[in-house]
């Protein structure tokens, strides 16, 4: 893995860069999202091809961030239940620090019948906001669920590098080194050689980088990393409809 890593950094190097404060001008006003699942041994020739058509977000020099996020569900893992089952509505509780910025969020995540997502958060202090009277607030407003439903159920790390295409119609996000802990069977596990690309742009505008993908006979994959957590850290869980994704993840 730290090969493949300097491998990685010695072409972000190559990239131009974009500021928080650039990106923040680029509004997605018809947005569609796409995922791809990728063998980190990939990335370096994938960040080769895309080096002349995006800048990479750089934060204080850095172009890789670290991200940790903290999932609440409910005792009975219900939010993980509803996804497993293929409902159309649902949502996602977390906690997600920016480390590197020194920012932390708590998110509530919503995705529609249509297949529409929606974010909505608040900054906090920390990760302890189950007596937080504002983040109680937030939740009873933006959720179908109320703080005292709902407790610590996943941590999962990861590094992130985020790439903005020249024309600004488009943004991606590529994690990797993807780590889980479950907060209530304590299993630990990973998924060394794992990427999840997430292509983000601006209705049907051409991408590069699916085109980079499809070179590379890349089709897309969607995977919900809160979901693969719990799966990997929690045998007693329903885990019949991703058993053939986390089969396909193995063999990547």
């Amino acid at each position: 893995m730290e090969e493949v890593v300097r491998k990685i950094d010695g072409c972000l190097a190559e990239f131009a860069p974009i500021t928080l404060e650039q990106m923040s001008g680029i509004r997605l006003m018809n947005r569609i999202d796409t995922k791809f699942l990728v063998n980190v041994n990939q990335l370096p020739l994938l960040l080769e091809m895309a080096k002349e058509d995006y800048f990479v977000q750089e934060i204080g020099e850095l172009r890789k961030a670290y991200y940790r996020t903290l999932y609440y569900d409910t005792p009975t893992a219900e939010m993980y239940v509803v996804h497993h089952n293929q409902k159309l509505n649902r949502q996602k509780i977390r906690i997600r620090e920016y480390v590197d910025s020194d920012l932390i969020f708590f998110e509530v995540k919503r995705k529609n019948n249509k297949g529409r997502t929606s974010k909505k958060r608040i900054t906090v202090t920390d990760e302890n906001v189950l007596k937080n009277q504002e983040a109680i607030e937030f939740l009873n407003e933006k959720s179908n669920y109320k703080m005292d439903e709902v407790d610590f159920r996943l941590r999962n790390n990861f590094y992130r590098i985020t790439l903005v295409n020249k024309e600004k119609s488009e943004r991606l996000t590529i994690d990797f080194d993807i780590n889980f802990k479950n907060c209530v069977t304590g299993i630990e596990n990973n998924i060394p050689h794992l990427c999840i690309v997430e292509v983000k742009q601006d209705g049907n505008a051409f991408s590069h980088f699916k085109k980079y993908l499809a070179k590379l006979r890349i089709k897309k994959r969607s995977v919900s990393k809160y979901c693969l957590g719990m799966v990997l850290t929690d045998p007693s869980l329903k885990q019949n409809r991703f058993k053939e994704k986390v089969n396909y993840i193995n063999k990547l």
